[in-house]
């Protein structure tokens, strides 16, 4: 990948935690080295007259990468190996639970690797750390098991528990994105948890792919396909200064269809919708079927153009749904992130526009790195503000 030379510097004047060291775990090995790549870059130019001094050694480096693998025997069973010394480093763990391109050989088959393995495979390489590294920082954007952060019924709560042996295993920071439900980091209350929103990378993408958008309250709306997005929406619309609406979901409590109650109707409580343009945001794609409930009645209601942004794009039963929507008009763009595995055939795809964060991860890895405050890049307020306006500006020309 070539790395564009107009790159943002951070000023950044405190002394680095711990020689920086990271380690994307096999799944999420395409993330980690775009993330490295403008680590070395902005390291590599940045100016600083103390970077020769003892806390600034090994400052600046070809690759902050360390080698390690999970090799697995015929069992399926494996043991994380790190190649290199971890000791005293700012370590950085990089994973993705939802890669389910990667397979292993169990009992000479091919086994694919669920969540749970990817789960169990960070365990194992904070088991090889063996408590030597200053610190570490677990990026997951994708939260293990992170739909299931309450209890309706006696069911386990499987995401709290995670995060509770991450941070016995010596974990000193978790780093989400978009957590499903952000009141599970209740679980660690004295260490360190962030959710992250990828507000300002669904507008630039928008934005950078999309012509004749007209942000005002008069031709562009923010929708949250159900109750528990709302925040998202209304977040969006306020920094847009846009109108917002919601559908809520009818559903039927007296069965379960594959581990849920089967949703009746979708009913839809905004303002008038037609002939504008709307954003539809929430945070996953899963089999798709509640966006494209959501987009056909918006465009039963008249609505024009309809732009769906997902953080995560698990598209679980396949794109058929949304080439079929694509075609018939129902939904014009689909925006997700690459925070977790996107498919070859994802990425051709005519309706779908890839909103990379490698660059943001390189930031707040970098900020974390040198013990500053990272309140700065999570407030993409004023972000948002300048690229609407240099859109708004390129479009009266």
């Amino acid at each position: 990948m070539k790395m564009s030379k107009r790159v943002d510097v951070l000023q950044l004047e405190n002394i680095p935690a711990g020689s920086l060291a990271i380690i994307p775990l096999e799944g999420c090995k395409t993330l980690g080295e775009k993330v490295n790549e403008y680590l070395v870059e902005w390291r590599t130019a940045r100016e600083n007259e103390r970077k020769d001094r003892l806390a600034f050694a090994g400052y600046q480096r070809d690759s902050y990468i360390l080698q390690a693998e999970i090799p697995r025997f015929g069992t399926g069973e494996a043991k994380g190996v790190i190649h290199e010394s971890v000791r005293g480093t700012d370590l950085y763990l990089l994973v993705d639970v939802c890669n389910h391109s990667l397979t292993y050989r169990l009992f000479g088959r091919k086994n694919r690797m669920s969540p749970d393995d990817h789960y169990q495979d960070l365990k194992r390489i904070i088991a090889a750390v063996g408590g030597k590294a200053r610190r570490i920082t677990v990026f997951m954007p994708f939260l293990y098991e992170s739909r299931m952060d309450k209890r309706t019924a006696r069911e386990s709560l499987d995401c709290a528990i995670a995060l509770q042996e991450l941070v016995k295993m010596g974990v000193d920071n978790i780093i989400t994105f978009d957590a499903h439900d952000a009141r599970v980091q209740n679980a660690i209350p004295l260490h360190g948890f962030e959710t992250i929103q990828p507000n300002y990378q669904f507008m630039k993408g928008l934005l950078a792919n999309v012509s004749g958008l007209k942000i005002d309250n008069e031709n562009l709306m923010a929708v949250s396909p159900d109750v528990g997005g709302m925040s998202r929406a209304i977040y969006m619309a306020d920094i847009l200064k846009i109108d917002m609406g919601m559908f809520y979901k009818r559903r039927d409590y007296t069965k379960v269809v594959n581990g849920e109650n089967p949703v009746i109707a979708h009913e839809f409580l905004g303002a008038n919708v037609e002939g504008k343009d709307m954003i539809i945001i929430d945070d996953m794609i899963s089999t798709g079927k509640s966006v494209i409930d959501t987009a056909t009645g918006l465009k039963e209601r008249k609505a024009a153009r309809i732009f769906v942004c997902a953080t995560f794009g698990l598209f679980t039963d396949g794109l058929k749904p949304f080439d079929k929507a694509y075609k018939n008009g129902i939904i014009d763009r689909v925006l997700t992130t690459n925070l977790i595995y996107q498919s070859p055939e994802l990425l051709e795809r005519e309706w779908y526009i890839n909103c990379d964060m490698s660059k943001y991860i390189a930031y707040l890895i970098d900020t974390l790195n040198h013990d500053a405050s990272i309140s700065g890049l999570l407030d993409t307020n004023e972000r948002i503000h300048k690229a609407v306006a240099k859109y708004n500006e390129k479009n009266k020309k």
